[in-house]
């Protein structure tokens, strides 16, 4: 399995992109060949530093990289050989099995729409992430591939979602929820209303409208929304791991013994779970919908965030997760 990674996108690129590359290689997972995308000599420099010329990453070089503030697709068509671009290049021409970027989200959607085109039966592409919860992890889909929405794409985007959840989190009957303003029926945008009647006649085990309290209940496996809404969800997730951390360290900082002992004791809990609701430490989410694995990993992640995100494109890749979309969308 060749999985190729964009070494030069993400607020830490390219050294936290090598760094985790390098950590997985470590892993000596069999069967796994890295390839590193972006400027040779920066790459080179890194893996020098790290004392890790011996090991087995391939380097290729692309000498460009679309910056955050970019608009995608012009972006893309000044830029060919951009390191996102050349990753999803070497996937359409059978290279690369997958494809792992922390870069330009936005970006990445659209190369890998435009190198690899859509699945059958689907229109637009989605990003599953998974947000941790009480009784496991829960897929939230769209999180920022596709921003405006029809009825229509948020079903795709829910039998998408169904899949994931089936075939990667081992979950047997999915439970679908569309994420709205109320759980009645008739709450909603236009967009969500349309959609709940369309989610409601579908095969799907749809269990109705669901509210932002839920996306940490468990009460269903997958949660449907447009991308913008679920890429604020997403950021408001990872504002909060800050913001515990934050409040913990004020209220511990003054007050002698008693706010000691207090820090001390609970210190390990709040990190924890600080942790679990950390974007950057959840590895990455598939980018589904497109003839291709991609996983886009968080802006700010670091080595061990880039070992998760390539440990997900191996998941995808092996459990085939493209082939079983196709087939759940034909049936």
């Amino acid at each position: 399995m060749r999985i190729a990674l964009d070494a030069m996108g993400g607020d830490y690129a390219p050294r936290e992109i090598v760094a985790g590359a390098v950590a997985y290689a470590h892993k000596n997972r069999p069967g796994v060949q890295l390839t590193l995308v972006g400027d040779t000599a920066q790459i080179d420099a890194v893996l020098r530093d790290l004392h890790a010329t011996t090991l087995p990453l391939r380097v290729v070089h692309a000498p460009e990289v679309i910056a955050m503030h970019e608009a995608p697709a012009a972006a893309l068509r000044r830029k060919r050989d951009c390191s996102v671009a050349v990753c999803m290049r070497l996937a359409h021409t059978g290279e690369a099995d997958a494809v792992v970027t922390a870069g330009h989200t936005g970006a990445a959607a659209t190369a890998a729409a435009l190198e690899w085109q859509t699945l059958p039966g689907i229109d637009r592409p989605a990003i599953a992430a998974l947000v941790p919860g009480p009784l496991g992890a829960t897929v939230l889909i769209d999180t920022g591939a596709t921003v405006n929405c029809k009825p229509a794409h948020l079903v795709q985007f829910a039998q998408m979602g169904a899949c994931y959840a089936h075939y990667i989190l081992q979950r047997t009957h999915p439970v679908v929820g569309l994420l709205s303003i109320g759980e009645e029926d008739a709450k909603g945008n236009t967009v969500t209303r349309d959609a709940f009647k369309l989610l409601r006649e579908s095969r799907l085990h749809f269990y109705g409208n669901v509210e932002g309290q839920d996306l940490f209940s468990g009460k269903v496996d997958v949660i449907v929304c447009d991308g913008f809404v679920g890429n604020v969800a997403l950021k408001v997730m990872e504002g909060m791991a800050h913001g515990i951390r934050l409040l913990f360290e004020r209220h511990t900082a003054r007050g002698g013994v008693l706010r000691a002992v207090q820090r001390w004791l609970l210190k390990p809990v709040v990190w924890r779970i600080g942790r679990r609701f950390d974007a950057a430490k959840l590895g990455g989410a598939p980018l589904l919908g497109v003839a291709g694995v991609c996983i886009c990993a968080h802006g700010n992640s670091r080595a061990g965030a880039i070992v998760g995100a390539i440990e997900r494109a191996r998941e995808a890749v092996a459990t085939q997760l493209n082939d079983r979309i196709t087939e759940a969308l034909a049936l």
